[in-house]
This record gives structure tokens, C-alpha cells and sequence, in this order.
């Protein structure tokens, strides 16, 4: 691979996740400028903690740049690409914001602009993500190669259409939220029970790992359900409250409620 200069433009969390992950490659053709206007103590950090360099503006890094990835919130997309839209020269640039999808950065930016979205999760910290992307019209096959290495270093990623992006937001992205409200209710109920917050921790984080390796052991879900859910047992009766309490419905409202809001960028 020949080298290839990054400009991430945010030192946020995902920012630093996407960083950290590039830097674990170990790849001395890849060059990492980091800028973070709203935050330069942050930004520092960052720097010193992945020994990467810094730029106070990030317009000045663009000309040597030959990958530029956003990190910055949903809102602040339409500022930043009317401000890189005379800049950019056959980049690619890749947002990381929920809602910003790959038509309303090509029509922000110059005609035949390559442009990717992609849509980790929070995982990405432990190169865990299970990232969404789509391409728009004018990425090359080496760029699509440079897009694939970045998901790569944070976990693992699959390519869909734009709407598909959108609508499994919730799914990928969101859904995480969704498991650990979840598992705060699992600990409550298990304290009640006499044990320690500790204790309820170990508990259900372990029978979560246990269930989620075997569904990665290609189980399906509803074989796996069945194989714990005897007839009429106790485990049965447990998942009659959830039905009465139409849990399955209450999940598909909160999809449709979290897509309906990264769709409106509002966030």
C-alpha cells in the first residue's frame, strides 16, 4: 500500500477509536493529522496518547491530505462540508455521523466527490464495532480498498445501500443502548435477590458473553430459545410476562423512533 496521509477532523471518542485502531495496524504508510477546534486540551491528549501529529486548522491539512474523515456531530455537517466544498481535490471524505448520508454530502460538495458514510458503534473502542457503509458514485477500487482497512481496525463491517444504512442505524448503532438497559434491568432484579452490585455485574456480563458466543457459533437465535425453554417450565412463564408486556413490539417502536431521528440530523 502506497502512503496514504489521513485527516481526521474530531477528537472525540469514535474519532480516537477509528485513531487508535490505525495505529495497532502498525502500518508506516499511513500518516494520522488529528484537529479538534472545540477542545484543544483534548486534542493534545489524543496526540501524545497515539503519538500522532496536530493541526489547528483543519482547512490547512486538506491540500496534503488524501483521506478526510469527519467525527464531528450530525449538525455541524453542513458548515464543515460548505467550508471544504472549494477545498477538497479528489480526497476521499468520510463522515462517521449518524443521518448524513452519501447523497446529502455529494450534493455539498463538487461534482464527482468521493464520499463514503460509515456507522460504527461504540465497540469500536475495542475494534468490536459492527460497522455499516455505503460508497457513493465516484470511489475508486483503491479507495474502496483504503475505506475497508479503516472499518477493519475497529472491528467487523458490512456494506449496504443508503436506506439500509438509515434504517438499520438502530440496529447496529443504537441497539448497544437498547442491550444495556437491558442488562441494568438484569442487575436490579439480581440484587433483589441478595447478592452484591458485584455479583449481579459478574452475573448477567457472563451469561451475556456466553449467550452472544453462542449465536456467533451459528446458532439461530429462536433454536437457542427453544433449547433453554421447556414446555410449560419456568423459563416459559418468564417469557409469557414479556409477550403480555409486547416486548418484541416495544423493540420495533424504538428502531423505527431512533431512525426517524438520525434521518432528521437533528442530533
Amino acid at each position: 500500500m502506497k502512503s496514504i496521509h489521513i485527516l481526521m477532523i474530531g477528537a472525540g471518542r469514535m474519532a480516537e477509536a477509528i485513531i487508535s485502531g490505525l495505529v495497532d495496524q502498525k502500518n508506516e504508510n499511513i500518516k494520522i493529522t488529528v484537529t479538534n477546534k472545540s477542545d484543544t486540551q483534548r486534542l493534545q491528549e489524543v496526540a501524545n496518547r497515539h503519538e500522532i501529529a496536530t493541526v489547528n486548522d483543519w482547512r490547512d491539512a486538506v491540500s496534503g491530505a488524501d483521506v478526510i474523515i469527519s467525527a464531528v456531530p450530525p449538525s455541524a455537517h453542513e458548515q464543515l462540508l460548505s467550508e471544504l466544498s472549494p477545498l477538497i481535490n479528489k480526497q476521499l471524505f468520510i463522515t462517521v455521523a449518524a443521518g448524513i448520508d452519501t447523497t446529502f454530502m455529494q450534493g455539498h460538495l463538487p461534482e464527482g466527490a468521493a464520499v463514503c458514510w460509515i456507522m460504527p458503534n461504540t465497540a469500536a473502542q475495542l475494534q468490536a464495532s459492527m460497522s455499516t457503509y455505503v460508497c457513493g458514485h465516484y470511489v475508486t477500487s483503491e479507495q474502496r480498498e483504503i475505506i475497508e482497512m479503516i472499518l477493519a481496525s475497529i472491528g467487523h463491517y458490512e456494506e449496504l445501500t443508503e436506506d439500509q444504512v438509515h434504517d438499520l442505524t438502530a440496529i447496529t448503532g443504537s441497539a448497544p443502548a437498547f442491550l444495556y438497559s437491558f442488562v441494568e434491568a438484569l442487575e436490579e432484579a439480581a440484587i433483589q435477590y441478595g447478592v452484591s452490585k458485584d455479583q449481579a455485574r459478574k452475573l448477567v456480563v457472563n451469561m451475556i458473553s456466553g449467550s452472544a458466543a453462542m449465536l456467533a457459533d451459528g446458532n439461530s437465535a429462536s433454536e437457542l430459545r427453544e433449547q433453554v425453554t421447556t414446555p410449560g417450565g419456568s423459563t416459559a412463564e418468564g417469557l409469557n410476562v414479556l409477550e403480555e408486556g409486547d416486548f418484541n413490539k416495544l423493540l420495533n417502536e424504538a428502531v423505527k423512533a431512533t431512525n426517524l431521528h438520525a434521518r432528521g440530523r437533528s442530533n
